[in-house]
């Protein structure tokens, strides 16, 4: 399926460490990541830093994993996280806050220039090849998503009202690797929570973007959900039988056949 190898992600964190965040249009001429949009790299680049707004980051050079995993740790009734990432609730950042913020975040973690300058990245012997292997994969995507949006459909036709249920249950269920779901550990407060301000204007280099698939793992969610129930396993518990279960049943059915044989004799008797 189309999306990001952990050999692909880890090509992006050492080009974001040697050329900047946001530096999108030098990540492409280097040719590491063939295929790769602005769009995807943007959102797998809020994966690795754990938080949506990137603009605080704007062209630093940092090790993105290095505020993924301080984020991963932040809790709190405030924090607001969507598919992991930290979602920005509160007021807007005005530019000098911004700017405050920027370069707070470099004097933090941005690496020495001695050790990002020397970063080497690994070259892809034949981008044509790899960028039709992805277009034959993005098909496949394609035609599995018409599937199940077609099924989808079909059920909200069948039984509208659960459809819409089975989303709002979808949405209220936490994500296994959400760490409202791991054991919770104090943390001293980072110097910028992301999760204090809502989203800031970003720097021309770092656009705030959507999700390259938005709906996609929903409706996977939702479309296997449904097929659960087609196949009864959320609307019918499935009867297990013991063979205790299974020898009185037999005992049962073969008392009653033999009760149906006498009867038939008796009958046959009388008419006799």
């Amino acid at each position: 399926m189309i999306g990001w190898t952990e050999e692909e992600s880890e090509t992006l964190r050492k080009a974001l460490m040697l050329f900047g965040i946001g530096n999108w249009a030098k990540i492409i001429e280097s040719d590491c990541l063939p295929g790769k949009t602005n769009a995807q790299m943007n959102l797998q680049l809020q994966r690795l830093l754990g938080q949506q707004s990137t603009a605080e980051f704007a062209s630093l050079h940092i090790d993105p994993k290095v505020i993924g995993e301080r984020n991963s740790k932040i809790q709190g009734p405030d924090i607001k996280r969507k598919n992991n990432c930290i979602v920005n609730t509160g007021g807007k950042l005005s530019r000098e806050e911004l700017k405050q913020r920027v370069l707070k975040n470099k004097e933090m973690y941005e690496l020495p220039e001695s050790e990002w300058k020397n970063i080497v990245l690994p070259k892809v012997e034949d981008p044509a090849a790899v960028l039709e292997v992805k277009k034959q994969e993005l098909a496949k995507l394609q035609e599995k998503l018409s599937q199940v949006q077609e099924k989808i459909a079909k059920a909200r036709a069948a039984r509208p009202g659960r459809v819409d249920e089975l989303k709002i249950e979808l949405a209220e269920s936490p994500s296994p690797s959400s760490p409202s779901n791991q054991a919770s550990t104090a943390t001293p407060s980072p110097p910028s929570t992301p999760g204090s301000s809502a989203p800031v204007a970003s720097d021309k280099n770092t656009p705030e973007l959507k999700s390259e698939s938005p709906g996609l793992d929903d409706d996977l969610a939702l479309a296997m959900r449904l097929q659960q129930e087609e196949d009864g396993l959320l609307l019918e518990p499935r009867l297990e039988f013991s063979d205790d279960d299974m020898d009185e049943h037999d005992e049962a059915y073969g008392n009653e056949k033999k009760r149906s044989k006498i009867s038939k004799n008796k009958h046959t008797k009388q008419r006799r």
